[in-house]
């Protein structure tokens, strides 16, 4: 096994730090936050100056990464996250997908498919897209 691994970064335009309070709220964790105004030498720009230039969410069930800026309505690709784990982890896992819903859209409900696991996906109310994956005993 690698120890190459995957970090998510997210972009909001004004929202992150409520976007990042929210994603504790249903991962727990602890947010570590630096404002633009928090950078010396950076342009200050008023209206913006509360705007996360980098907020980190870690200690919980994942790790995220995020901050603001302007660039974030032009999305040059569409991005899904995955979640997966096992059904050990099922109640669990059903929380997050019901917390992540909340205020967004759910496009597949979990349930169990064909290829024998419970699988689910929505979009929160962050315009971020989320998939579910939870392993059957046959498949983990």
């Amino acid at each position: 096994m690698s120890d190459i691994k995957l970090d998510v970064y997210l972009y909001f335009k004004g929202q992150c730090r409520e976007a990042m309070e929210f994603y504790k709220s249903v991962f727990g964790g602890e947010i570590t936050v630096q404002t633009y105004a928090d950078v010396p030498g950076m342009d200050k720009d008023a209206s913006k100056k509360d705007w996360l230039m980098h907020a980190r969410l870690e200690g919980g069930d994942i790790k995220l990464m995020a901050s603001d800026t302007d660039k974030a309505s032009a999305a040059a690709a569409k991005v899904d996250l995955s979640l997966g784990g096992t059904v050990k982890d099922e109640t669990q896992m059903r929380e997050i997908f019901k917390a992540l819903g909340e205020g967004g859209k759910v496009h597949s409900e979990l349930k169990k498919e064909f290829w024998g696991d419970t699988f689910g996906s929505l979009t929160d109310k962050y315009g971020v897209n989320w998939m579910m994956n939870i392993a059957s005993d046959d498949s983990a």
